[in-house]
């Protein structure tokens, strides 16, 4: 799967890539259709220690699901997106099957 890798406002470590390139190709075991994803991850400019923003947008064929978590690590919240997708995916995946 193409995972496309935004930082906004600062550059992302090359460990950070791999390690949500690795996470997200893990997704296509339960749904095997995902074209490509866009990761956006943000650093909140606040007090708090859960600062840091992981938006994760998947497309599959007619629709895209989006997941946003706030952790205090990317690699956490990249870790919670996913496992909100592989919700996600099985839903639709168990959908689309009741219909056919």
């Amino acid at each position: 799967m193409k995972v496309n890798v935004h930082a906004v406002n600062f550059t992302v470590d090359r460990k950070l890539v791999d390690f949500t390139q690795l996470r997200l190709d893990k997704l296509e075991k339960y749904y095997d259709r995902v074209v490509a994803s866009d990761v956006y991850f943000k650093v909140e400019k606040t007090s708090e220690k859960e600062n840091k923003i992981v938006e994760v947008k998947i497309h599959v064929p007619g629709d895209d699901l989006m997941v946003k978590k706030q952790c205090k690590t990317f690699e956490e919240a990249v870790d919670q997106a996913a496992e909100s997708l592989e919700r996600l995916l099985i839903r639709r995946k168990e959908k689309i099957r009741a219909h056919t």
